[in-house]
């Protein structure tokens, strides 16, 4: 569908809301989907449902492309804006039938400074408002599936607390005597051969009914979808009727959930039941493991997240289709959009373009390790998003604050910082290429790049052995990024050689030195004690055969957020690690990771309001 494009380049919302959006009925027939697939969320949106998989089963699988980039600036450098400019290239121009799989975004920070997360300027996808919000709820169901558990962690101890007799606490768990579904899946797993708690002796009841929470082992945490510091540390259990069960807890914003991050990986229904029970909410008194399961939560969550299961329809400004699915964070999760979205759109696609969060060392990294051990899939080609901009910066410029206007040498001719900073992309490059996949360069190219800078970064990109292509999408749409698409295109027929970084039945601690050593170049790893007794704890519970998910600062290959480029001669501390079962990782931190945002000073919320004459949204970016 053409768009009309006018310079300067208005606001997004702006593009957005100018745009004239095909019915998504539409959108859906052109890929080959029936109405019975949908539900419809409106006009211009609607969830499809998993059968599909099954109805093309037969159908080849388009090729498969990773958007990643380096180490980013903390403005970003583009890699969704990218992620869709290609597909329309592909789509719109190339005539060739594409498909945009991204994340959706948190309203904590689109509310906070980041702003939103649809694309910019000519490479969105719309609508751009109902993106960034609500969408058709899955956030939502996140929460409200999150917090029943939390709610019942803290139930389940009160109640133990307060009966003390075990045939009490048996038959309160057990009204009629026989076992709830979850029960009996404990019974199993504790070896105790009963159906009924009349065949149960004492120490069964005792073993079966009493789950002896350890609270300071908790590690499941409330969640909002709100950027509120003030929730990150909080005390619970201060009512007159909950005295004697205070605990210190606090809050994570909502896709730091273990839920999203199951809901970006699971394949089916029963696989995301089968997540929900194994997710694991601290040990009890004798350092076994206490899952939601235990806690017999999990199959009221998988009622609150059915809807959810299902990948959202969208489209771009030029009327290609976009799954819009799952919003895990890229720190202490996979960063990645969901594998049933790419499953789907693999089978109803020539090319499938999604991407992975923050930089290539971690997104990219979880993107090979984590979802295509999970998904069985295999990428074609990585395009790497790389900016002068951010280059500059790596070479030793100025510091980049958002919200504040960059320094001159971003904004004027400067050849030797921007090659002192291109070992930074060199590094990402051969990164991408130890895991057998064609890398393509993609130029971001903002209007003060000049066209030495821009020849200078693509020869010592094929000096190396790869391709670089500047695209102008954010400015020109689609038609600014028909040369990347051609070489993606080209790339996409080389034979993919791919291959994991590591096997799974490696011990814990050698993954974990695999990835510092191979992807961020560090000398070694220096484990805490406490890393070193969670090492012992997962190994002996049987969690050590699960891949590794680095949460890690994204602004550098590096521990330390302020070392820029391409370091060598450091060590990566982790001070402890966690597990998420369900998800299926385990998360070493690297440093302090923070899993509630806070607003800053001027938040971008400022500017969003409605017009009461039109009833639209302004002020969203």
């Amino acid at each position: 569908m053409p768009i009309k494009i006018t310079h300067p380049v208005p606001s997004n919302i702006e593009i957005a809301q100018a745009a004239e959006l095909r019915p998504i009925l539409d959108v859906a027939r052109e890929v080959g989907l029936r109405e019975d697939d949908l539900e419809l969320y409106g006009k211009y949106k609607a969830k499809v449902h998993l059968e599909v998989r099954d109805r093309l089963k037969n159908h080849p699988n388009g090729k498969y492309i990773d958007v990643a980039a380096i180490t980013p600036t903390p403005l970003g450098e583009g890699k969704s804006t990218t992620t869709v400019g290609l597909s329309q290239a592909l789509g719109a121009h190339r005539k060739q039938r594409a498909f945009t799989c991204i994340r959706q975004p948190s309203m904590g920070p689109t509310f906070g400074i980041k702003g939103g997360a649809a694309g910019g300027g000519y490479s969105q996808v719309v609508p751009m408002e109902d993106f960034n919000l609500h969408l058709t709820g899955d956030i939502h169901a996140i929460t409200a599936a999150n917090n029943l558990l939390a709610a019942q962690i803290d139930t389940r101890m009160l109640h133990e607390r307060a009966i003390t007799d075990d045939d009490k606490l048996a038959k309160a768990l057990c009204p009629d005597g026989t076992f709830a579904p979850s029960i009996a899946k404990r019974a199993a797993r504790l070896g105790i051969q009963a159906t009924n708690v009349s065949e149960l002796s004492a120490e069964d009841k005792r073993r079966l009914f009493r789950l002896d929470i350890d609270p300071k082992t908790i590690t499941w945490q409330r969640v909002m979808d709100t950027n509120d510091r003030m929730l990150r540390g909080i005390e619970i259990g201060l009512g007159d009727e909950e005295k004697g069960n205070e605990r210190f807890t606090g809050f994570d914003i909502t896709v730091a959930s273990e839920i999203m991050a199951i809901l970006g990986l699971t394949t089916s229904l029963p696989d995301m039941r089968e997540r929900f029970s194994k997710m694991v909410i601290g040990t009890n008194t004798q350092g076994e493991p206490v899952t939601a399961e235990d806690l017999g939560v999990a199959g009221a969550i998988t009622v609150l997240m059915k809807d959810a299961i299902m990948p959202n329809l969208m489209q771009t400004l030029e009327g290609t289709p976009a799954f819009v699915h799952a919003g895990p964070f890229a720190n202490i999760a996979h960063g990645n959009s969901s594998i049933v979205a790419d499953q789907i759109a693999l089978k109803l696609a020539d090319y499938v373009v999604t991407e992975s969060g923050f930089g290539a060392d971690i997104g990219m990294e979880k993107f090979m390790n984590i979802k295509c051990r999970y998904s069985g899939l295999i990428p074609n080609v990585v395009v790497m998003v790389a900016t002068i901009r951010a280059l500059k910066m790596h070479g030793g410029g100025p510091k980049v604050v958002a919200g504040r206007p960059l320094d001159k040498a971003y904004t004027e001719e400067n050849l030797a910082l921007l090659e002192a900073g291109m070992p930074n992309l060199l590094r990402h490059i051969e990164n991408a290429k130890k895991f057998g996949v064609p890398v393509v360069v993609a130029i971001n190219s903002f209007k003060y790049d000049t066209a030495n800078e821009v020849k200078l970064l693509k020869r010592l990109v094929e000096e190396s052995g790869s391709v670089a292509v500047q695209s102008t999408h954010w400015m020109d749409g689609g038609a600014g990024a028909i040369e990347l698409a051609d070489a993606v295109m080209d790339a996409a027929k080389q034979t993919s050689n791919f291959e994991f970084l590591y096997p799974l039945d490696l011990p814990i601690k050698q993954k974990i030195e695999i990835i510092a050593r191979e992807i961020y170049r560090a000398d070694g790893v220096d484990f805490s004690p406490e890393a070193e007794a969670k090492i012992e704890s997962y190994t002996r519970n049987g969690f050590a055969g699960l891949p590794i998910c680095m949460a890690k600062t994204h602004l550098s290959f590096t521990a330390d957020a302020s070392l820029k480029g391409a370091p060598t001669g450091f060590r990566i501390p982790i001070r402890d690690i966690r597990a998420s079962v369900g998800a299926g990782f385990l998360y070493p931190l690297v440093g302090t990771m923070r899993t509630m945002p806070g607003l800053p000073t001027r938040p971008a919320f400022y500017d969003v309001d409605l017009d009461l004459n039109t009833g639209k949204v302004k002020g969203l970016f």
